[in-house]
C-alpha cells in the first residue's frame, strides 16, 4: 500500500507503468516469503514448550504468549524469541512505509492546487490510520513483559487486531471514494425520511 501510493503521489503520470500486474504479484509473494518463515518460528516456538498446569488456553485461539501462560519450563528464550521475531515483524515494515509517506509529504508540500494537496492528503491521512492502528495493537500485544500480561486485556486487544481493523480498512478506504459517498448519503436521506414520516 505504501508503494502504491507513493507512486500515486510522486511519480502520477508513471503510475500504470510503475504498478504492473508483475509488481502487484511481487509484493504480494514478498509478504508470503517474508511472513512464512516467521510463522514457522512461531509454531516452533509454541510446539517446544512443555506443559504441566491446565491445557485450556484462556485465549480465543492458541496465541503464543496465551500458550506460554501455562508453560512450567523456563520461558525466557521463548519469550527472546516472540519479542525479536514480533520486533523485526515491526520495524521492517515501518521502515517501509515511512520513506514512502516523507517522500510524499515532500512532494505534497510542493503542490499549489488545493485540490490535490486535499486528495494526497486524505489518502494518506487514512492510510495511516489503519497503519498506525494496526502495529499500535501488535505493540501492545507482543512486546509488552510477560510479567504485566493480562489475558483479559490482550483478548480485547486481540478482538480489535483482528476483527475490528479489518472491518474498519474497507470503511477507512472506501469513504474517499465518490460513489461511496454518495451511496452513504442517500442511506442518510432514506433514513432521515422515514424517520420523519413514520413519527
Amino acid at each position: 500500500m505504501a508503494y502504491d501510493y507513493y507512486a500515486a503521489v510522486c511519480k502520477p503520470l508513471h503510475y500504470t507503468t510503475t504498478m504492473t500486474t508483475n509488481v502487484c504479484a511481487g509484493l504480494i509473494i514478498g509478504c508470503y516469503v517474508y511472513g512464512f518463515p516467521n510463522f514457522s518460528m512461531h509454531s516452533g516456538d509454541a510446539f517446544s514448550l512443555s506443559c504441566c498446569k491446565s491445557n485450556v488456553v484462556h485465549h480465543f485461539f492458541c496465541d503464543v504468549p496465551a500458550v506460554m501462560t501455562f508453560s512450567c519450563c523456563n520461558k525466557y528464550v521463548n519469550e527472546l524469541v516472540l519479542v525479536y521475531l514480533m520486533s523485526s515483524h515491526i520495524f521492517f515494515p515501518f521502515q517501509v512505509i515511512s520513506p514512502s509517506h516523507i517522500f510524499i509529504s515532500v512532494i505534497v508540500l510542493r503542490m499549489h492546487s488545493a485540490a490535490r494537496h486535499h486528495k494526497a492528503l486524505s489518502t494518506c491521512a487514512s492510510h495511516l490510520t489503519a497503519i498506525s492502528i494496526f502495529y499500535g495493537t501488535m505493540i501492545f500485544m507482543y512486546l509488552q513483559p510477560s510479567s504485566i500480561h493480562s489475558m483479559d486485556t490482550e483478548k480485547i486487544a486481540f478482538v480489535f487486531y483482528t476483527i475490528v481493523i479489518s472491518m474498519l480498512n474497507p470503511l477507512v478506504y472506501s469513504l474517499r471514494n465518490k460513489e461511496v459517498k454518495s451511496a452513504l448519503f442517500k442511506v442518510k436521506s432514506t433514513f432521515i425520511y422515514w424517520t420523519q414520516n413514520t413519527a
